[in-house]
């Protein structure tokens, strides 16, 4: 007995949502009761890629990009004026911008809440697809997602997005005046993505009253980047720096991840001695660690903590911080380690991917790399309760830090390490020597530490 085929017309429906609208097209066949489900399916998911199977080349044939745009256009039609919840188009072949302006044009009269969509123009010169100002005029849009090769041009006056939650942005050209004026016109907004944007001007403002997550990747260099979203709560930021900072307003900040990326020339610019730091293109980043100062949770990955070397002695008290993670990296020093910790006063939770880094004179007295006076000083003053270290390999040196650690954190109650993931779990819960070791700890240390294979 065909149990599935006895469900209700809108859960069928529902099932189908979850297929490409070629598999649910397919579907069809299967039986009379399959063969018009698809002209009520509320979700269409329409990939080129999918339809052509560029492993056979057949995305070079023109009769075959000829059948997906009618394809399309049957399915379209199939379904008339039935709502439409969600319109996904990937469209890597198509040429003909009117037949692709046609079936967003139709997504949109439809009611369409998810807009998704990937276009790149099939032609012998390398073309943005100029996206229809149509697309910011939609009373019932919830999601917007654009990527892959669109051109978004906003006309003034035309922005009417008052449903819109969420906006991605995915390698597309912007225009940084138009991008202002678009989210000033977006009062419901609280998620912004913006990755690998092309922007038309080097100078970019990002302001928001109401957006709450802000995840952006730079992947060029910027004149200027200003942040003003006083209601932000969540913010990631990874790739290229701006040369300048000029406004961050970020006062309501949760958690915020940074990721720079620094080439093998920044790095070595980084380490030259007598070099002249306004001269480099990070030398404005403390403008950007002043403005998420009120932060509860901080994560910094290893390009970040080389930035933050340059500009230690500027940096903020985080006064709101409790929770800090650190990743490390064997080709990355740690020279901003002494400075980031003396000014976290409420710290609690402090968090390290792999303990190998880069070793030099400057890293201060939070490691245990080099024989120093004033050893310890930083940790000292630092009221972290609870460490844990991730990517643990039995090394003496590992060995050795985390007794540096257990010796100097005063305040220091809870220690949990875990083993490195390609590590072999039997290697070393073997090393009799490193568990001697961790029980010794245990005995001589009031912190409970615990290894984890």
């Amino acid at each position: 007995m065909d149990r599935v085929s006895n469900l209700p017309d809108e859960v069928l429906c529902h099932i189908l949502s979850f297929l490409t609208t070629k598999e649910a097209a397919l579907t069809s066949i299967l039986a009379k009761r399959w063969r018009n489900l698809l002209a009520f399916v509320p979700s269409l998911t329409i990939d080129d890629s999918v339809f052509l199977h560029p492993e056979e080349a057949k995305q070079n044939r023109q009769d075959i990009i000829q059948s997906f745009m009618n394809f399309v256009d049957r399915v379209l039609a199939l379904q008339c004026n039935s709502p439409l919840k969600k319109f996904s188009l990937k469209s890597f072949t198509v040429d003909d911008t009117d037949r692709v302006d046609g079936w967003i044009s139709n997504a949109l009269a439809r009611g369409v809440s998810d807009l998704d969509l990937k276009i790149i123009i099939r032609s012998d010169k390398w073309n943005f697809y100029p996206m229809s100002p149509k697309c910011f005029e939609c009373s019932t849009l919830v999601k917007l997602s654009i990527g892959c090769g669109v051109d978004v041009t906003l006309a003034a006056g035309r922005i009417f997005l008052p449903m819109l939650k969420t906006l991605v942005l995915v390698w597309v050209k912007v225009c940084p005046n138009e991008f202002e004026t678009l989210l000033h016109a977006l009062p419901s907004l609280e998620k912004l993505v913006l990755l690998r944007v092309i922007w038309k001007g080097r100078d970019v403002i990002v302001s928001s009253a109401s957006v709450k997550t802000l995840i952006v990747n730079l992947g060029f260099w910027l004149n200027t980047l200003s942040f003003d979203t006083p209601s932000l709560v969540h913010f990631d930021y990874s790739g290229s720096a701006a040369w300048d900072y000029p406004v961050v307003n970020m006062g309501n900040l949760v958690d915020t991840q940074i990721d720079f990326y620094l080439s093998q020339l920044h790095i070595k610019l980084l380490g030259a001695p007598g070099n002249d730091e306004d001269a480099l293109p990070y030398s404005n980043a403390w403008k950007l660690f002043h403005g998420i100062r009120n932060v509860s949770h901080l994560s910094l990955f290893p390009d970040a903590l080389e930035v933050l070397s340059m500009c230690s002695e500027s940096l903020p008290v985080f006064n709101n911080l409790n929770s800090l993670a650190i990743r490390s990296d064997k080709d990355r020093r740690w020279q901003a380690m002494p400075a980031l910790l003396r000014n976290c006063p409420h710290l609690e939770t402090l968090v390290i991917q792999g303990l190998v880094h880069h070793v030099t004179d400057k890293c201060g007295d939070v490691c245990d790399c080099i024989s120093r006076e004033d050893k310890g000083l930083s940790l000292k003053v630092c009221p972290v309760k609870v460490m844990e270290i991730y990517g643990f390999r039995g090394t003496m040196k590992e060995m050795a830090m985390i007794k540096h650690f257990l010796d100097y954190f005063p305040c220091l109650k809870e220690m949990e390490v875990y083993a490195e993931e390609n590590n072999n779990p039997t290697q070393l819960g073997g090393n009799q020597r490193v568990l001697e070791m961790f029980k010794l700890y245990n005995k001589l240390s009031s912190c409970n530490v615990q290894l984890f294979i």
